[in-house]
């Protein structure tokens, strides 16, 4: 089968935003792609139509390939929870939770095997494969159990491209220290370096990449440029740390919980990518000011993170701010925290037991070893009524309403959308929840909701026949597309097979 792998010379090189490019680029050439990545670590993951989880990259990808994502994309997720452990996804499907030390003997063979099964589906569906790796290539300590990296690209004999982040600095010796390290039948694979995030006069740079063409005999097949990532969706919270958060022009302002183990912060893109919308990450032990909106997102350990927000005074700032007026919106795990109690009677994410939470919704939160994971499309009752809402759900643990004399707040509550389980806002507006993921892609809603926002500051409210952000990300993908067409030379590696 044919098929590309893209590579780093380090974890946040750029490997997943230039397989995404490739993707679009090589599917608007005609070829039939399809991405893949054999075994993931992510905090974010997509729901697939059979209900499968995958990483949300890879479901990206598959986006930007004009194709349906699938379980066969990515047949190995972990899901990384503290306590170095990771809930173990095969397939979609959660086998099990492991610890590091003990992933290899207890899920290597099986993993290796579904790898080589997936590719072969694929490989039966599709024209070409867009294969990309997991941080490096060339960490010895980590070979004999990567099933991701130069052993799928040995297995498919893929031409591979070897992607360096010049920013960091250092990217020569990179290049060559990852080349070193591979073995020779690895390193014959390699048919071409992209040299990543350059900012500054190419020319400059004229000299080294002829140096580095010479001393490798790989060619160099471009150089990107520094190109704004914040509009493109993260893979995991690393790329936090590097978010640009500031707006020249913004009216409103949203503070988003930065939980220990934060998930699927990519529900906040549609809002990042609002030009009228300042979103800033906070710490749990950082001030939390007075924004227009706080969120409190999804968590791999909804107990953990809860009472890391209890022990570091956030959740008194947080019922604080709510007292003066402020609004706040939980999702997922931030949902069950805004409720009554969370249970874990079988101690699944540590110590059994009976933890209060916030209080503030009528809400009481088992977590049980059964895990939903399914898309969801809805009505939405709230804030306007009766529009189409697309989204999906990945939690562990029911939710029950109860009495409301129960909570702080003495309010009625209404649900948001058409299936009461969803999520629910209270009279005044000021505290929301919802276990729906994506709720903010769907264009109507999200600025529905940012005019409650606008309202209370006096704002005149934003259109709201939007389009969903679905449609945003195709144009950004055609943009990555034409980005990766204007610098890059894949001669090298499409002449590979002809």
């Amino acid at each position: 089968m044919k098929a590309i792998m893209v590579v780093g010379t380090t974890s946040h090189a750029g490997k997943s935003l230039i397989t995404t490019a490739l993707c679009r680029l090589l599917s608007r050439k005609g070829w039939r792609v399809a991405p893949f990545k054999g075994q993931n670590m992510a905090l974010n993951a997509f729901v697939t139509t059979t209900g499968g989880e995958i990483g949300f990259a890879q479901a990206v990808q598959a986006w930007a390939a004009n194709v349906t994502p699938t379980v066969e994309m990515n047949p190995v997720l972990l899901k990384p929870q503290g306590d170095m452990t990771s809930q173990v996804i095969m397939k979609g499907k959660l086998l099990g939770i492991t610890k590091a030390a003990d992933y290899y003997e207890h899920y290597f063979d099986t993993g290796w095997q579904l790898v080589q099964d997936c590719l072969q589906q694929l490989g039966e569906q599709f024209d070409l494969i867009i294969c990309e790796g997991a941080g490096s290539p060339a960490e010895i300590n980590l070979k004999h159990r990567d099933i991701t990296n130069m052993k799928v690209a040995k297995y498919l004999q893929a031409p591979t491209i070897l992607v360096v982040d010049i920013d960091r600095g250092g990217a020569f010796a990179h290049v060559v220290g990852t080349l070193a390290l591979l073995e020779a039948e690895e390193r014959d694979l390699i048919k071409g370096i992209i040299i990543n995030k350059f900012r500054g006069q190419k020319s400059l740079l004229d000299s080294g990449i002829k140096w580095l063409e010479d001393y490798t005999n790989i060619p160099v097949l471009g150089v990107l440029p520094w190109l704004d990532h914040n509009s493109f969706p993260a893979e995991d919270s690393l790329d936090l740390l590097e978010r640009r958060t500031s707006k020249n022009n913004f009216e409103t302002n949203i503070s988003i919980i930065r939980l220990p183990r934060i998930s699927n912060f990519t529900d906040f893109d549609p809002l990042e990518s609002e030009p009228t919308v300042q979103v800033k990450y906070v710490k749990p032990n950082e001030t939390l000011g007075y924004p227009d909106a706080v969120i409190i997102p999804g968590s791999k350990t909804t107990i953990s993170d809860l009472l890391t927000l209890q022990q570091s005074g956030m959740a008194e700032q947080i019922k604080q701010y709510i007292a003066g007026g402020g609004t706040v919106f939980g999702i997922c795990g931030g949902f069950q925290m805004l409720g009554e109690y969370i249970s874990d009677p079988d101690g699944l994410e540590g110590e059994r037991g009976e933890y209060s939470a916030f209080n503030l919704l009528p809400l009481k939160t088992v977590i049980s070893r059964d895990k939903i994971a399914r898309q969801r499309t809805v009505n939405s009752q709230y804030p306007l009524t009766g529009f189409p809402v697309i989204g999906y759900e990945i939690h562990q643990g029911s939710s029950n309403f109860v009495n409301h004399k129960n909570t702080e707040n003495q309010q009625n509550y209404h649900p948001l959308f058409d299936d009461l389980s969803l999520g629910i806002v209270n009279d005044n507006q000021s505290v929301w929840g919802c276990y729906l993921h994506g709720l903010f892609d769907n264009g109507s809603w999200r600025r529905n909701w940012l005019n409650i926002l606008r309202q209370r500051r006096g704002l005149p409210s934003l259109p709201t026949g939007v389009p969903n952000y679905r449609e945003q990300r195709e144009v950004l993908f055609d943009s990555l597309a034409d980005f990766i067409d204007t610098y890059i030379d894949l001669t090298p590696i499409i002449k590979h097979w002809t």
